[in-house]
């Protein structure tokens, strides 16, 4: 617990002393491996605008370079999924802390949803981190799936930058 604690502090600094750098690899990180939340990336990186006095305008910037970061981290897991096929995934999912009755219901939906289970699972924490799985494994079109990776993850970004942002003004009391 303490390595992992140790972990989000050096991810924190990282992203507090260069910031767009730090959230790309924050996000990418945060994509590959689910334990680390992009709860607490973004919100991270929404208050150190602040802080650092940058204009609000910042908060799409690092959004859209943390959607960017989170889609090359989601792409190769996509790779991996559509390679491994499920077989070979199963085996390697207690690795990535990843149940496989979370993965069943991520294949659900994305039987049910299609490509769009794509975009909105970007937006919905706990399948944000795995719908990459069942999308390499039914073989969706590459494109599509950077397209809608991108787009689901830089709304994700943004929106959780907003919120640092937002409650570092209200605790500051900056109106």
């Amino acid at each position: 617990m303490i390595e992992f604690e140790a972990f989000i502090n050096w991810l924190t600094s990282i992203i507090s002393e260069n910031l767009y750098p730090g959230v790309f690899l924050a996000a990418l990180i945060e994509t590959v491996f689910p334990p680390i939340p992009s709860e607490a990336v973004f919100p991270v990186a929404g208050y150190s605008i602040l802080k650092n006095e940058m204009s609000a305008f910042h908060i799409i910037g690092v959004g859209i370079i943390g959607g960017c970061g989170a889609t090359v981290g989601a792409f190769g897991i996509y790779i991996i999924s559509k390679k491994l096929g499920r077989a070979g995934l199963i085996k390697y999912l207690k690795y990535a802390k990843i149940k496989e009755k979370n993965l069943e219901k991520t294949d659900q939906w994305f039987e049910k949803y299609g490509d769009k289970a794509v975009f909105i699972g970007r937006l919905i924490p706990g399948i944000r981190e795995i719908v990459s799985i069942p999308a390499g494994i039914f073989n969706m079109n590459p494109i599509k799936f950077l397209i809608f990776t991108l787009a689901g993850s830089c709304i994700w970004s943004i929106a959780l930058t907003s919120v640092g942002y937002y409650f570092g003004v209200v605790t500051l009391g900056i109106f």
